[in-house]
């Protein structure tokens, strides 16, 4: 039996979109749970082994897109050649999945560890606090990008890297803006709340 290069390689895109939906997934439900837990009156805590096990699954599943990516760009050079690498959308893709690797060290060495040293996620000191709610947003959106850069075939030799990452940087802004908005609501609750029981 002969070797079937495209079916090993639409195998090895089914792993790919395997491991991004889970990560995905995980960040997606977490992100929603946290959020739904800070709209609520009552206190913000922390489960450790729901940090536990989120540090876990979205570190297997990002190893698990390193080693099917990498394989996909080998049997792409390998079959048209060293100019794939030339590709726009590859490089952003390459360049948004570096960043959220360094994002993902830094949310596991230092946002979960604070995290877990805290019974309520508004308990953090507010530079923690702001470089966790940074580290989220680049977390979630950079999740997201790199899967649309994956399925966008239509972007392939058609934008050049400046054009394709544009909105990278301003999804961030408005992610991080977003949940700043929030926590500060939220954290002025609670004081009026705590003002409210007191008086």
């Amino acid at each position: 039996m002969m070797f079937d290069f495209d079916l090993a390689r639409m195998g090895v895109v089914y792993f790919h979109l395997l491991a991004c939906c889970i990560a995905i997934g995980t960040v997606f439900m977490s992100d929603l749970r946290m959020v739904r837990s800070l709209l609520r009156a009552d206190e913000v805590t922390v489960e450790q082994d729901h940090l536990e096990g989120l540090q876990t699954v979205v570190s297997r599943a990002l190893l698990a897109l390193w080693i099917t990516g990498a394989m996909l760009v080998g049997m792409d050079v390998w079959a048209k050649g060293a100019p794939v690498l030339l590709n726009p959308k590859l490089q952003a893709k390459i360049a948004i999945v570096v960043l959220l690797t360094l994002n993902g060290f830094a949310l596991h060495r230092i946002v979960l560890p604070a995290l877990q040293r805290v019974t309520c996620m508004l308990h953090l000191a507010p530079s923690m606090r702001q470089f966790a709610v940074l580290a989220g947003a680049v977390s979630g959106v950079s999740w997201l990008y790199a899967a649309a850069l994956g399925v966008g075939r239509p972007l392939n030799w058609k934008y050049s890297l400046t054009e394709i990452v544009m909105a990278y940087p301003a999804f961030i802004a408005c992610g991080f803006m977003g949940m700043t908005l929030l926590m500060t609501w939220c954290s002025y609750r609670r004081q009026a709340i705590g003002v409210r029981a007191a008086g």
